[in-house]
């Protein structure tokens, strides 16, 4: 099969979707891929890199999508790449329709088959998401903690505090991946953390984390009590395909302390809470009521190198089903599949279109 990775276009994101090492594997069995000049450069990858083992390197968008039966990319498809896009081909990509339903009819006009990474899933994982979600928990409490920071328009805390000196507070929604990632740092820094989630098991592996982790089941009227003393809070709910539910509204946001702040990992998912709206690396922030919020849409594009290589370690055996004729009996895969032949697949996408 020929199958083409673009360069990916959208605002300071330094992703590709495999590094050269990836693209040897498919090569060995028996499969052409072709990669846009210049995709792998902002993970320091070479197009000399992806020469030497024996990638054809295409000049341009509109000639990488020419030749490509599959697509294999990071993000999804920005507006001015739809135009390239054809019945016949297979899109593999991270897409998050449910939050773009502009987007969705731009697919389903085109009739294309798409298999969206993050709805990829085996038993209850979601193995295509959880590399990404690492790196965003993790980005989440790191950006976090800098964004305290007074010159960056934050209350001037320190999330671990010292000697003398108060610690700070971090409230996380969601204890999964994103939410166990972010919740691991800022324990370990020294915060005060309190996670919400309604799964027990994760709620006892949270309170394992330390002392200074407190974990909770989200009922509202905790989650509002938490969030208004909240220095950080972190938003990382996730239900598969489906718009994330707003758990935090603007009227307990309004109550946060100034200089508090927000980041909205479930942002390209819609926002699980009701003040936050999608930005990007370019004017990652915005201030609503006093409260620095957060809600950049690609935040592993930040470290690409890392990501690029954990996200290729992921994908390289799915590609290599997606490769065959009858890659429908594989139901991780059909799990993924978002939208063919002009029609709705995923379930929770039909009220969306």
């Amino acid at each position: 099969m020929q199958i083409g990775i673009p360069k990916e276009i959208k605002p300071k994101e330094g992703r590709v979707a495999l590094i050269p090492a990836a693209c040897a594997e498919l090569i060995k069995h028996g499969h052409r891929v072709y990669v846009e000049q210049g995709a792998g450069t902002l993970s320091g990858y070479r197009d000399a890199d992806y020469r030497t083992v024996g990638v054809e390197i295409v000049a341009n968008a509109k000639a990488l999508y020419h030749c490509a039966e599959l697509l294999v990319k990071v993000k999804e498809p920005q507006a001015n790449e739809l135009e390239y896009l054809r019945a016949e081909q297979l899109l593999f990509s991270y897409l998050h329709l449910a939050a773009e339903p502009a987007l969705l009819q731009g697919l389903l006009a085109i009739g294309l088959t798409a298999v969206a990474f993050e709805t990829v899933q085996v038993g209850q994982q979601l193995p295509l998401l959880a590399p990404m979600s690492d790196i965003a928990g993790r980005l989440a409490t790191m950006i976090g903690a800098n964004l305290l920071q007074m010159p960056q328009g934050g209350r001037g805390i320190l999330l671990g505090g010292l000697p003398a000196a108060e610690r700070g507070s971090v409230v996380i929604l969601g204890a999964g991946t994103a939410g166990t990632s972010a919740a691991t740092m800022a324990a370990a820094m020294g915060a005060n953390v309190t996670v919400f989630d309604p799964n027990r098991d994760k709620l006892a592996t949270m309170r394992a984390l330390g002392a200074n982790v407190t974990a909770l089941h989200p009922f509202e009227h905790a989650i509002a009590e938490a969030v208004r003393q909240a220095d950080l809070l972190i938003g990382a709910v996730l239900i598969p395909g489906a718009k994330a539910p707003h758990l935090v509204s603007a009227e307990t946001v309004r109550h946060m302390q100034p200089g508090s702040v927000i980041i909205d990992i479930s942002v390209d998912q819609g926002g699980c809470i009701e003040t936050t709206h999608p930005t990007t690396y370019e004017a990652p922030t915005y201030v609503w009521e006093g409260v620095v919020h957060f809600g950049v849409t690609n935040m592993p594009g930040a470290v690409p190198r890392s990501a690029s290589q954990a996200l290729s370690a992921a994908l390289v055996p799915y590609i290599l089903r997606l490769t065959q004729p009858d890659w429908r009996v594989y139901p991780e895969l059909l799990a993924g599949l978002n939208v063919e032949g002009g029609r709705i697949i995923y379930p929770a996408l039909k009220t969306t279109g």
